[in-house]
């Protein structure tokens, strides 16, 4: 279904409220971390007939807060059982610090230290039914979190918040990151420290270790960002796209794996993967940035297409809001700003047409990190956008 024709149902009505919530499974990740679709009530600005919106950064934040975040700070899959992860508690807390909105940032990290905070300093990864029933770490949620709470540091003046963040990029860096000899790599948790180490491209946040190692001053974080971009690097040396899923050997050997521990259908540019070059493209480092260029050329093959094989081709029909956002900042990476522009817009329409926990999220994140420095990235898209 191309992204025109998601237009021309709006328009018609089809895509009201009740419809785009029986619609939604269609575009659930297939992930363990996975976005699940909101009830159409729970979500701000939802398609009326010939009225999907371009969202501001403001609007697209308020979007996902109000419709997955409840009152005490627990972020909610709503239409995945209504479970919780540590991935979604992060994503709230980049977005509440993003568009300055301090109350929901204190329910979300007090609901998030409360419930998911691990004895090592880790966060535990899921919850549901009101306990813990995954306490493996994800380090992708610790690395967003930690930063998260160093930006909420100066930007809400609370110098607790720093010092969290510290703690956890601490801990994040003790036991999520092992060195080997393509560098210092980020593992997928603490469970992936014995090699070959479990690697998931799309955990990899230049951004976030820029923001962490000026707070802390650790070196390690600066020897991660060149290990993440080697890794990179050698995976885009073997096929036009990242994968969801990687293996890295001590040795510095890396290779694209279908899915955690080959655990997966098969190897694939897909909800995770799409991920990377957002990460990329947001580092204020031109090496960065060059990577995230270099997927640009094979994602324009099947424009927004959820799942991808890493030559380009659809594994499937469908779209998603993290694909869109993924091809933006691809382009945006590679120069083509205006065209960045008009896929941030298909990501706010697709969001809206197929409402869930995941595309909320990362409509919101897109813009924050692509079009924003509010987060300590170096932005390719021009404010205004």
């Amino acid at each position: 279904m191309s992204r025109r024709l998601i237009t021309v149902l709006a328009l018609l009505g089809v895509l009201g409220l009740l419809v785009a919530g029986s619609l939604a499974t269609w575009a659930i990740p297939d992930r363990d971390p996975g976005g699940t679709a909101a009830p159409p009530s729970a979500v701000v600005a939802a398609p009326t007939p010939g009225g999907l919106r371009t969202y501001t950064t403001e609007q697209a934040g308020r979007a996902f807060l109000a419709g997955y975040v409840d009152d005490d700070g627990r972020v909610v899959r709503r239409d995945q059982g209504g479970d919780t992860v540590s991935e979604g508690q992060a994503y709230a807390m980049l977005v509440a610090v993003g568009i300055d909105d301090e109350e929901t940032f204190a329910a979300v990290w007090d609901w998030t230290r409360g419930a998911l905070l691990r004895p090592d300093g880790l966060l535990s990864w899921r919850w549901d039914d009101g306990r813990v029933v995954d306490p493996s770490s994800a380090s992708d949620a610790d690395l967003d979190a930690a930063r998260a709470l160093v930006l909420a540091g100066e930007r809400f003046e609370e110098p607790r918040y720093t010092t969290s963040g510290v703690d956890l990029g601490r801990a994040v860096l003790d036991l999520e990151t092992v060195p080997t000899a393509a560098g210092r790599i980020l593992v997928a948790g603490q469970w992936a420290t014995s090699g070959p180490h479990a690697y998931n491209p799309s955990y990899a946040s230049p951004g976030a270790t820029s923001v962490l190692a000026a707070a802390s001053g650790d070196p390690r974080w600066s020897e991660l960002a060149a290990g993440s971009h080697a890794v990179t690097a050698a995976l885009l040396g073997t096929a036009p796209l990242p994968p969801d899923w990687a293996q890295v050997h001590p040795d510095g050997t890396v290779e694209a794996m279908p899915g955690a521990q080959g655990r997966g259908q098969s190897v694939r540019y897909g909800y995770d993967a799409a991920r990377t070059p957002i990460r990329f493209a947001e580092s204020c480092d031109p090496a960065d940035r060059a990577l995230a260029a270099a997927v640009a050329g094979p994602l324009d093959r099947d424009g927004d297409a959820a799942e991808l094989d890493l030559g380009g081709s659809p594994l499937g029909e469908g779209e998603s809001v993290v694909a869109a956002t993924g091809q933006a900042a691809a382009v945006a990476a590679a120069g083509d700003t205006a065209r960045a522009v008009q896929e941030l817009v298909d990501a706010d329409h697709l969001a809206q047409s197929f409402p869930s926990y995941y595309g909320a999220a990362w409509a919101a994140l897109g813009r924050l990190l692509l079009t924003d420095d509010v987060l300590g990235g170096c932005p390719p898209v021009p404010a205004a956008a």
